[in-house]
């Protein structure tokens, strides 16, 4: 089965470019082989966007967040690679969550 990955983008920073944002964000998602689930659109008015982001990312369990460029997480692209992978369509580039410290044995 297909991994999870949700989209987000803020529409105050997508502007006009809002619906083709979408377009980029689900083409990249189901070619990179996850199984799109749905795009996150908030604003600038949006009360804490990033937490409202990662409880989505939670329900869905989505393996990664594709979003336009790193500029619409603003300075909290750590807090969500925490969560999930994120993924940005320009650049193309996948962000992976860091792994998980090994247990001592």
């Amino acid at each position: 089965m297909k991994p999870p990955a949700i989209g987000y983008l803020r529409r105050d920073i997508s502007g006009v470019a809002q619906s083709w944002d979408e377009t980029q964000i689900r083409s990249l998602a189901e070619r990179l082989g996850y199984r799109f689930t749905k795009t996150v659109v908030f604003s600038d008015r949006t009360t804490d966007p990033i937490g409202r982001l990662l409880d989505v990312v939670g329900t869905t369990e989505a393996a990664a967040v594709v979003t336009p460029d790193l500029g619409h997480l603003g300075d909290h692209a750590e807090v969500v690679l925490a969560a999930c992978d994120v993924i940005t369509v320009s650049p193309e580039t996948t962000h992976a969550r860091p792994a998980a410290p090994a247990l001592p044995r």
